[in-house]
């Protein structure tokens, strides 16, 4: 009996799952706060140096919270080595480890003195609040944005009516099962003193805490996502044609066909072809829609899977993340490439800020490549290309 009791013990321990900290459920509450600024008879804010928050015993912070905002509460873990790395170590600006550059982005980038690699990029510098979203952190030493009063948005409106954003803006750290616990459709949040509901869900399945994002392991998104960045970057998608580019939308027959057609700039100047849309011409490059996926460029897709390497179809979307991360790169306007270089072999150059890299796997990285807009928008076919 004493035998067959231990089995059922060693068992049940084995098959418990280890909960991370926001899994199955609200993490533990003191976690982030706590209610007396004590434990043990000590004091927990210890201003010693010891690397908690700087207050006397007996004193708190708002929402008695572990630290004097919600950001760094985040960033006590999600800024280091412990956890999820959003917020490199400065001594690593110009050199991130690449583990720690998740499909997000990073907001170390806030930190640069120039992210500009145009042809003008060392004379005259855009400081790093371009690089995303402006998160004030006094572990981190970044500010909200200097310059923009209020987040960027085609018509000027919007329910937010200023920057003063924080981590917990987007993502509700009591949330359970919503992709990276970002708000849900209907939620409501307060930041900087205004109060948005949020509109969309964004539908997706993550690659695992510590994957290096690749075109075989990558976020896979379903749907969502520009309707929910439509909260506070209001009229980027009300309306299409030669003044707003699609998003939220679906690809129209050309772009789907050149996206799995696509397999560099080298690639298409080799091909023998017509621009398309030519009478008797032909897409640029010799891609398949079998490997056509490309985790610089995603795209929103009902089928989507975290491993598929398939291209798009006409029912697959152009969302807000097909271009742009979500926290922060070392390019202006969180673009996943530089938007303002000719070959992204010039990425770094100018502002000797930390190139962004293509794809982990090396795709497209013989040197000639330009821009990624050319995935859906064949332009580069007879591109010379410098021997």
């Amino acid at each position: 009996m004493k035998r067959m009791l231990l089995l059922v013990v060693a068992v049940a321990i084995i098959t418990t799952p280890a909960w991370a900290f926001h899994d199955g459920g609200v993490a533990h509450c003191n976690g982030c706060h706590t209610m007396h600024n004590s434990q043990g008879n000590l004091p927990m804010n210890d201003p010693d140096g010891s690397g908690g928050p700087q207050l006397d015993q007996g004193h708190g912070y708002t929402d008695l919270l572990l630290y004097s905002s919600a950001s760094d509460t985040c960033l006590s873990c999600h800024g280091g080595a412990r956890s999820y790395n959003v917020f490199a170590d400065v001594a690593d600006i110009d050199n991130p480890n690449l583990s720690d550059y998740y499909s997000a982005g990073n907001f170390v980038f806030l930190l640069e003195d120039n992210i500009n690699d145009g042809h003008s990029g060392s004379t005259r510098p855009i400081p790093g609040q371009a690089s995303g979203h402006n998160i004030k952190s006094g572990i981190k030493g970044s500010d909200w944005d200097l310059l923009l009063t209020r987040p960027p948005s085609q018509d000027g409106t919007g329910q937010l009516s200023n920057n003063n954003i924080h981590c917990s803006s987007c993502h509700d750290p009591h949330g359970t099962d919503s992709f990276r616990l970002l708000y849900r459709e209907g939620q409501t949040v307060t930041v900087g003193g205004d109060t948005i509901t949020y509109g969309g869900n964004v539908i997706a399945t993550g690659i695992s805490f510590g994957g290096v994002e690749t075109d075989e392991n990558h976020n896979a998104y379903v749907s969502g996502y520009s309707e929910w960045c439509n909260t506070c970057h209001t009229g980027f998608h009300d309306s299409y044609g030669d003044l707003i580019h699609p998003s939220g939308t679906t690809l129209d027959a050309e772009q789907v066909t050149a996206y799995n057609r696509y397999r560099g700039t080298t690639d298409c100047v080799n091909k023998d072809g017509w621009p398309m849309g030519e009478i008797g011409g032909s897409p640029c490059g010799d891609g398949t829609q079998a490997d056509a996926y490309l985790a610089d460029v995603p795209f929103e897709d009902l089928g989507a899977t975290t491993t598929s390497t398939v291209g798009p179809t006409q029912s697959s979307v152009v969302a807000c993340m097909s271009c742009h991360r979500a926290h922060a790169t070392s390019a202006p306007d969180a673009g996943r490439w530089d938007f303002s270089v000719t070959l992204l072999d010039e990425d770094g150059l100018e502002s000797l800020s930390w190139p962004i890299p293509r794809s982990a796997n090396g795709t497209y990285s013989d040197g000639n490549q330009r821009s990624l807009c050319n995935k859906c928008h064949s332009q580069d076919e007879y591109d010379h290309i410098t021997p």
